[in-house]
């Protein structure tokens, strides 16, 4: 019994000092620059937020946290160096909503998208922007859709690549709306923007930071956006929803992750930092010239956004008849 005992004793030392050490790490991180990586190109909607927010972070955390860009593959090329990282807090993710959709849009991914990475939160959400040239002959939602309809295949649509939110969001409204129109991806959203401008498609569903600067200009009009409710930096444009696409909702976002397995209280720290970093004026400042709004939600609720919207992106993609690369 004193042995058993004695055990006892000795295994509750070891799961206290085991417990007391993560804790103490916790404390001390980070003690070395922290590196976020951005699967994609520099100067896109994901990278403009991960730079001001590593400054913001690396300035309130007292280290330097570095954003590398890795463009490629669809973000795969990117997202599959974070998921091989050691799980320690030192390699973080930066990704767009796109995220979700490649387990359907691609057979073979390098690494699961929820076994693989520990959601630390959503930095920023904003909508997409349904949008024409400003020569079109459609003013509103209803009259596109029903020229649409009574035309199959007579119209053409922009998106910034296959398998990207710009392509499924469209993807989206053909299934609801019962639409046929050709598929013309670009290599990015502002090329997808510059081939509306150009007239050689005839409308895009593009995110709303890329495309709100030619619909100010007078280039392109604006038809709707994409979110349940009207986004405040557009208040006088309606939902698809409220323009007759009844339950249509999607919403566009930036989000971090780190590798699955980096210890509860490092990513409990990074939510909390990157939560205020978002809610700072300076922070706030640079979403509402993306026409984005903070978001600063919890692991677990970013986790339950990442895991639902998987699967609607699965049954869009098999309704839709993609078929993955």
């Amino acid at each position: 019994m004193k042995a058993d005992f004695s055990m006892q004793l000795a295994g509750t030392a070891l799961l206290a000092g085991l417990l007391y050490s993560g804790f103490a790490s916790a404390q001390s991180y980070p003690t070395k620059p922290v590196r976020i990586i951005v699967p994609q190109s520099a100067g896109g909607s994901t990278d403009l937020v991960a730079r001001p927010i590593a400054k913001l972070m690396g300035e309130s955390m007292g280290q330097s946290f570095i954003v590398d860009n890795r463009p490629g593959a669809g973000s795969i090329i990117g997202s599959d160096a974070v998921a091989k990282s050691v799980p320690d807090g030192y390699t973080l993710l930066m990704v767009a909503a796109s995220f979700t959709i490649s387990p359907s849009a691609y057979t073979k991914l390098p690494f699961d998208s929820v076994r693989d990475f520990s959601p630390i939160s959503q930095i920023s959400a904003f909508p997409n922007i349904l949008v024409v040239q400003s020569a079109s002959p459609f003013k509103n939602v209803k009259e596109f859709l029903a020229f649409a309809r009574a035309n199959p295949g007579k119209l053409n649509y922009a998106s910034s690549g296959v398998g990207t939110g710009t392509h499924l969001s469209m993807e989206m409204m053909k299934y609801m709306a019962n639409l046929f129109m050709v598929h013309i991806p670009y290599k990015g959203g502002a090329p997808a923007v510059n081939g509306l401008l150009g007239g050689q498609v005839d409308v895009d569903l593009a995110t709303i930071s890329t495309a709100l600067p030619h619909v100010k200009t007078g280039a392109l009009r604006a038809l709707a956006v994409t979110t349940a409710k009207r986004w405040p930096a557009t208040p006088d444009l309606p939902t698809l929803d409220e323009a007759g696409l009844k339950g249509y909702d999607y919403t566009s976002w930036v989000g971090m992750l780190a590798p699955a397995k980096t210890p509860a209280a490092v990513i409990d720290r990074l939510w909390k930092e990157s939560a205020k970093a978002g809610r700072s004026v300076e922070m706030q400042k640079i979403l509402a010239q993306e026409a984005a709004e903070p978001i600063g939600n919890s692991p677990q609720q970013f986790a339950a956004i990442v895991e639902r919207e998987i699967a609607i992106w699965k049954k869009v993609v098999e309704a839709a008849g993609i078929k993955p690369d």
